[in-house]
This record gives structure tokens, sequence and C-alpha cells, in this order.
């Protein structure tokens, strides 16, 4: 039965197959192999088959090369895009800071300016006062004088009366009249004297009043350009807390107890500059003042504290996030596996750069990672950078924010040229991508 199908297949490929013989000759025989309709349909088939996965290897080996070249160049457009609000951020903090320490020069020069027209002012009150007394004192002497000199015509005018009663004739006595009237004249000249001290301190008393009300209208002058500046410094102090302290708490941490410990770090002598007032209360003006200085003071903390912090890329040079944080599948296929950082492929020898200040606390090769570098920095953060060709700094070693600390690899446990980058608090890895993120918008 096997034998008859067999033969009427090879009847009927025979029509488009015809059989075919392929003869071998040696020095002493020929042979031949005959090549039936069948065999030449398997060998067809296989080869159709063949070149059928060869195309489509080559298409999805194509597609992929164009997707990879797609993806490279927009994350170089994004990375060029990042860059330049980078530096324009940058550019706009280190002006809002210039700004702020030149309000601050100002708002020094007029505290000194009102300083001195409250001591001006202070004295024209305290001399006009003087002047007001003394024109009272004027005023008694001069009321004083009047009745003496009234008290002393009636008196004369009394003794004239009885000697001319006494004797007939009120010239008897002429020393007694001769000295009435030399008192009378004194006494003229001595009121008119007075008269005229009296008018010249009510002259210097309208002066004193006009001084003291330029003075006021200075001073509240003063104010209003007082209360400008603090406006301004009050605004350059919030825009630029804002995003410093939504960054923070974007990545997780408590922004009060890391500028605790950022200013514990720094616990030399001083602290937040303020203004005293000798003991006194202060005034609304100083306690203004005082709140602007507590907030560049906290900006300036939270700019020591953004350094200290893994909020700046690894990679600068052109690269492609091949794998997430969390659960992903083994790429050595041993099924799903936590994976506690990012992969950031490129090409081989990519520098590779701390992404905050701290201490170099491993550098050397480690099971699974292959050449790593582990830096320890402050509030309790750990970064973790893996598979590198090589390592460019030593155990114990200081580095800064955007140092080059290695090249990217292929070694460990790693299935091509990346870099397998870490973020751990307090010993518990987290999202990097939590600090990129955060930062995406400061620095």
């Amino acid at each position: 039965m096997l034998t008859r199908l067999h033969y009427r297949i090879n009847a009927s490929l025979e029509r488009i197959l015809p059989e075919r013989r392929l003869f071998l000759k040696s020095d002493n025989d020929t042979r031949f192999i005959r090549l039936r309709p069948m065999t030449q349909a398997a060998a067809l088939a296989g080869g159709t088959l063949l070149v059928s996965w060869t195309i489509m290897a080559t298409s999805i080996v194509l597609m992929d090369s164009i997707s990879a070249g797609t993806a490279r160049d927009q994350t170089q457009r994004q990375q060029a895009l990042y860059e330049s609000r980078l530096n324009a951020l940058s550019a706009d903090r280190d002006r809002r800071a210039d700004e702020a320490v030149r309000a601050q020069e100002r708002f020094n020069l007029a505290l000194a300016e009102v300083s001195k027209m409250q001591t001006a002012l202070l004295a024209t009150e305290d001399r006009r006062k003087e002047l007001e007394k003394g024109i009272d004192v004027i005023q008694d002497t001069l009321l004083r004088t009047i009745r003496e000199r009234d008290t002393a015509r009636a008196e004369a005018e009394r003794v004239t009366l009885a000697l001319a009663e006494q004797t007939g004739s009120a010239r008897t006595d002429g020393s007694r009249t001769a000295d009435a009237v030399t008192t009378l004249e004194e006494l003229s000249v001595t009121l008119a004297a007075t008269a005229r001290q009296r008018d010249d301190m009510a002259l210097a008393v309208l002066a004193a009043k006009e001084e003291t009300e330029t003075v006021l209208q200075e001073k509240a002058e003063l104010e209003a350009r007082n209360d400008a500046i603090f406006a301004r410094l009050e605004e350059a102090v919030t825009v630029s807390m804002e995003p410093l302290d939504k960054m923070f708490r974007a990545a997780g941490l408590s922004t009060d107890s890391l500028l605790k410990r950022v200013r514990s770090g720094y616990s030399g002598q001083g602290g937040p500059l303020t203004l005293s007032t000798k003991g006194g209360p202060l005034s609304p003006e100083e306690a203004r003042a005082n709140e602007i200085l507590n907030g560049l003071d906290r900006m300036n903390l939270y700019r020591l504290a953004a350094t200290k912090a893994p909020f700046a890329m690894p990679v600068k040079s052109a690269f492609r996030y091949t794998s997430g944080f969390g659960g992903r599948s083994d790429p050595y296929g041993r099924g799903n596996r936590r994976h506690e950082g990012i992969d950031m492929a490129g090409a081989s020898g990519t520098p590779i750069y701390a992404t905050a200040d701290g201490t170099v606390i491993e550098a050397g090769w480690a099971n699974g990672y292959g050449r790593v570098i582990k830096i320890r920095h402050e509030f309790g953060i750990q970064t973790v950078y893996g598979h590198l060709s090589r390592i460019r700094v030593d155990e114990g070693q200081r580095v800064s924010r955007g140092d080059r600390i290695g090249d990217m690899g292929n070694t460990g446990r790693s299935t091509g040229t990346h870099l397998h980058y870490e973020v751990r608090v307090d010993g518990s890895p987290v999202n990097p991508m939590t600090f990129i993120k955060a930062a995406k918008d400061v620095f």
C-alpha cells in the first residue's frame, strides 16, 4: 500500500520534476545517484524554507537596527534639550543669587541711611523741645519783667505824687527822679533784647519744624523703597526655594531633617545672619529682613544638600534605557527576578560620572556586578555602578559630583555593554529614576 502511494506521488511530481541522475566518475568506475521527484521536491522545499528564514531574520535585524538608531537619536535630542535647560536654569539661579546679593547690599545701605535719618530726627526733636522750653522760660521772664516794670512805674508815680503833695513840686529830689528814669530806660532795653531773643527762638522753632517735616518725608520715601526691595527679595527667595523643596520631596527625602543634617555638618561659629536691636523689640522692617536672611540661609543649605544627593546623571553621552527598576525576566532565562537598579546601554568605554559628592567604599570585582564602584554619600545614601570596563578611582577616595570614575563595559553577569546603576537609601534599594526625574526641572 505504501509502495503504491509512493509510486503515485512520484508519478504526479514527475510531470513537474522529472527524474534526474547525477553521475559520479572515478578512475576505475562510474556511478550515478538517482534524484527522484520526491527527493527533488523535498530539497526544493528545504531550500525555500532556508531562503525564507534568511529573509525574515535579515528583516528583523534591519528593523531592530533602525529602531535602535531612532531611539539613540531621540535620546541625543533629549540629552541636548536637558543640558540646554540645565544651563538655562543654572544661569537663572546664578542671576537670582547675584540679584539677591545686590539687593541685600542695597538693603544694608538703606538701613544705614534710615539709622542716620532717625538719629537726625531725634536730635532735631530734642532741639525743638529745648527751644520750646527756652521760649517758655523767656516768656515767663518777659512777663515777670513787664510786671516788675509796671510795678516800678507805679511806685515812681506814687513817689512823685507823694513829693508833690509834700513839697508842692515833683522835681524836689532830682536824683531820685533821674534814678527812676535810668531804671526805666534799662528795663526798656532789656525788654527789647528779650523780645528780639524771643523772635529769634520762634524763627528757630519754625526752621526746626520744617526740617523735621523734610526728614519725615525722606524717611517715608526710604521706607517705600525698602518695601519694594523687600518684596523683590522675598519673591526671589520664594522662586528659588520652591523648585528645590519640590525636588527633595519628590525624591522622598525629608527637607527638615535634611537641612538639619547639612547644618550640623557645617557647625562652625556663627549661624544664620540676623539683625539685632541690642535686646530691644524688632521693628517690622527688621523682622522682615530677618525672614529674608533666614530664607537665603535655607536656600544655601539646599544648594549644599543638592551636591551631596545623587540628582545628576551618571551617563552624559548618548545611551538608551534597557531595563527599569523592579521585577523583570532574567536575561539568562531563570524566571522572574528583582532588578534593583536601572540599565543604561551605550558604547564601550563611555565615561561614567559620580552623581553626588561622596567617598568610594568599594572599587573592584564583585560577583554578578563585574567591575563595580560603590560610593557612600550623605543622608544615608549609596550609589552603585556595575559592569564597568575600567575603574578610575581607588577605595577611600573622595569624589565630587561630575567626576569621572570609570568606563562603561560588559563585565560580570551581563549580556551586553551597559551601566547598571543603583541608589540605596539606608541600605534599601530605591528607583534611581526618582532622583533623576526630581532634578529634571532644577538642574
